[in-house]
């Protein structure tokens, strides 16, 4: 297999989620946005079937995606329509909308006056992260015009940008608390969240579900180690396609540090999604080469590894980056 290939355990994502309902007491909206952190997508929401109460994403077409491979439960979009074929194209497969400012609204609702259907919607509220969401002053200015106008607004949202901090995360929680009374005038019904997984091993007020990924997938934010217990969903493994004795003085593109004694090359690279000073081998990563100290067999798969946390933190990132990554060019293998 010429391919770097991500084995993903399903059996885990749905132990891991089971977890996080557990710890939360509250429904769970996976989020399974970028092809479930590189873990694919369609096969995890399948697995999530039963334990998620609905599923969040970053686009429509991701959204579109999950439709037709038969999830039935409610599909949240994360990232606001951006134009009148994305709030038609949302509406078309039954998916919920992000509304996230006047000039979305408007957008949506020019798209439901030219098109028609139904256009169902979650209010984001900008409680401090300064990323998507209404100003708190003006989401009773939107619910006004949603409920004047006939937009199903079923639920209003913000996103905690600072878990680990209490101070931080109490303010935001206020502030939450607030813009969602304003918006209940309008919608009784609707539902509210706020905690992803920093947000639910913060604790406090954790609403009316919460909205989680990294922990389906076996990893805490930063702040949270060892706050939930989670496990790795994701083995990556390559193929060894050169083995031999170190000649001359170079290691991949780049002066050897040392003599070597026996090489051997595995079949990933940068352009598989690692980082090029990646720290898996000796020297820097080619594109599609990785030079590694130690013997090898011609053919032999060999264990990148079953844990990127190490990895993320030797680059100075965390396992999201590197899991979108590898996942985005991986052939994934389910057991």
């Amino acid at each position: 297999m010429q391919n770097v290939i991500a084995e993903v355990s399903l059996k885990t994502i749905a132990k891991n989620a089971e977890t996080v309902v557990l710890a939360a007491g509250k429904p769970l909206i996976a989020v399974v946005k970028d092809d479930a952190y590189g873990h694919g997508a369609e096969e995890v929401a399948c697995a999530l079937r039963g334990i998620a109460s609905s599923f969040a994403v970053s686009t429509a077409d991701e959204g579109a995606a999950l439709r037709v491979a038969g999830i039935t439960e409610d599909i949240l979009v994360l990232t606001p329509a951006l134009s009148e074929e994305d709030a038609l194209r949302i509406a078309s497969y039954g998916l919920i909308a992000t509304v996230s400012s006047l000039a979305c609204l408007r957008m949506t609702l020019r798209a439901a006056a030219k098109f028609g259907g139904v256009y169902r919607a979650h209010l984001a509220v900008n409680t401090g992260m300064n990323r998507y969401g209404f100003r708190p002053e003006r989401v009773r200015t939107a619910c006004r015009i949603a409920r004047e106008r006939g937009l199903s607004v079923e639920g209003i949202y913000s996103h905690y940008y600072a878990p680990e901090s209490p101070a931080e995360t109490a303010r935001q929680r206020e502030l939450f608390e607030e813009t969602c009374a304003v918006a209940r005038e309008y919608f009784p019904e609707c539902v509210r969240h706020i905690a992803a997984t920093g947000g639910v091993l913060a604790g406090g007020e954790l609403f009316d579900a919460v909205r989680c990924g990294i922990a389906l997938y076996g990893y805490l934010p930063a702040g949270f180690a060892e706050a939930l217990e989670v496990r790795p969903a994701m083995r990556v493994f390559a193929t060894v396609a050169q083995a031999g004795t170190f000649t001359g003085g170079g290691a991949g593109y780049g002066a050897a540090e040392r003599k070597y004694g026996k090489l051997h090359t595995l079949r990933l690279g940068y352009g598989d999604g690692f980082f090029r000073s990646g720290g898996l081998g000796v020297g820097k990563l080619c594109m599609d080469a990785c030079v590694r100290e130690g013997r090898g067999r011609f053919g032999k798969r060999k264990l990148v590894f079953k844990d990127v946390t190490a990895y993320a933190r030797g680059r100075g990132t965390t396992e999201y980056e590197v899991l979108v990554g590898i996942g985005k060019k991986a052939v994934k293998r389910y057991v």
